[in-house]
């Protein structure tokens, strides 16, 4: 007597054509999956075409020769000839470099707190203005989309010692105006007080921002409790300003390693014995000047570090003080 199969069972145990049939459905579905992948790969790569390819022809194409040409002694005219790290040991008994270097943190160490505290100190009197704040945040942000090269020669002569405008109102005052940019003391001083004044309207409007999200029951709700204004300030604003001061702080040390326009244009280094001369403007010279090309691909790729890891560094730390509410 032969078994018969309930149509569960045979449910259960699709014939050999059925299972054909479906395995065939599952490529197919494999497939349009794969094609509408590649159809958004291919929109994906449309879209970031217009910014990829420059920042690869421009960017990191650049930055690769760079390396390459930092492992080779060359002059820009005649042929590469290798000598592996040496470039970089030799940076390692360059005093110049050393100095510039130094000069470099000298200037972020000035330039830093300078551009932070005037730029909150604005963002905190916009910050109470109802009437006029977009003609005074539009007035004060012009300088930052100025050409450096017009703000170093406006500034370069308001600190001429002679002539300049400062010294003649610090005279008025009985004071005996410095030499600015033509002292090796007062050199970079010049240059911090100018790239300062320029940047003050882009951290002003960072703040400002920030200032403005500042929930305002809860200064009320402070106030109500008692606590002044210095205490709303230094429990309340600042904690919840912190992201926007991290953003400004790690965005102005990057620009303060790289600052090269505002110090070739005021001092070119100087006046004297390279009182002025920062990083970029050491690796300017060794490359136009005295044609050490490898030399100074070596020394932009150490400069490179250092703001890799300072920013790193910087990173790290803002788990301790960031509140992001």
């Amino acid at each position: 007597m032969s078994e018969t199969t309930s149509p569960a069972r045979a449910l259960d145990e699709p014939t050999a054509a059925g299972r054909a049939r479906a395995a065939a459905a599952v490529r197919a579905a494999g497939r349009r999956t794969a094609g509408a992948r590649l159809r958004k790969a291919g929109t994906v790569v449309l879209f970031l075409a217009p910014s990829a390819v420059p920042l690869v022809l421009f960017t990191l194409v650049p930055m690769v020769g760079s390396l390459w040409v930092s492992l080779h002694e060359w002059n820009l005219i005649g042929a590469m000839r290798w000598v592996g790290l040496g470039n970089y040991a030799a940076l390692l008994r360059d005093g110049d470099a050393w100095r510039a270097l130094g000069n470099t943190v000298l200037y972020i160490a000035g330039y830093l707190p300078l551009v932070y505290v005037g730029g909150l100190g604005l963002a905190l009197a916009l910050n109470r203005v109802t009437r006029g704040r977009d003609l005074f945040r539009g007035v004060y942000f012009l300088p930052v989309v100025t050409s450096w090269v017009v703000v170093a020669l406006i500034w370069k002569w308001l600190l001429n010692p002679s002539e300049g405008i400062v010294n003649k109102i610090l005279a008025l005052l009985g004071i005996d105006g410095p030499g600015w940019w033509t002292s090796d003391t007062w050199a970079l001083p010049s240059v911090i007080i100018a790239s300062a004044w320029k940047d003050l309207g882009f951290v002003m409007v960072i703040l400002l921002a920030g200032l403005q999200a500042v929930p305002g029951d809860v200064l009320e709700a402070a106030r109500v409790d008692g606590a002044g204004a210095w205490r709303r300030f230094r429990h309340i604003v600042l904690p919840l300003l912190s992201p926007s001061t991290f953003f400004v702080l790690v965005i102005s040390c990057i620009s303060g390693f790289q600052v090269f326009d505002q110090v070739y244009v005021m001092t070119s280094g100087g006046p004297a014995a390279a009182a002025s001369e920062v990083a970029v403007e050491r690796v300017y010279d060794l490359t136009f000047r005295y044609g050490r090309v490898g030399d100074a691909s070596a020394l932009s790729w150490v400069l490179f570090l250092v703001i890799l890891l300072v920013t790193v560094v910087q990173v790290r730390l803002q788990r301790r003080w960031v509140d992001y509410g």
